[in-house]
């Protein structure tokens, strides 16, 4: 679903679209709360009513990984990426982790000492 499909989609079926638009949290900004709706409205129709918490919360672990770089278990999160796929994210935060960075600095430093030695 493009974003022209998801406009179709609002405009075409208005009691769901205002169904999902309650779901918006207040923090969201409209980039984040766009391609949360996206997930939503992708995915409602592999949920049942009785399901709808879940899906919920399992496009909110989407977004939080997506906007945020919270980490999550790797089924959780191959789980979200498959039902996300398609979703285009414009300008996405790019995170590293801890370790990536250390190890960045790591060889950053071992290439300047190494360099630095062969100088002298």
């Amino acid at each position: 679903m493009s974003t022209l499909d998801v406009d179709d989609f609002i405009q075409q079926n208005r009691v769901v679209a205002e169904q999902v638009e309650a779901y918006r949290g207040y923090w969201e900004s409209d980039k984040h709360w766009e391609a949360r709706r996206e997930f939503i409205l992708r995915n409602m129709n592999d949920f049942e009513d009785a399901q709808l918490d879940h899906l919920l919360s399992l496009s909110m672990v989407w977004a939080n990984n997506v906007f945020l770089g919270c980490r999550y278990s790797t089924e959780l999160l191959e789980k979200v990426k498959e039902m996300a796929e398609g979703i285009t994210v414009e300008d996405a935060p790019v995170f590293k982790t801890r370790d990536e960075i250390v190890k960045k600095q790591q060889v950053s430093l071992r290439t300047h000492t190494h360099t630095h030695t062969h100088a002298v």
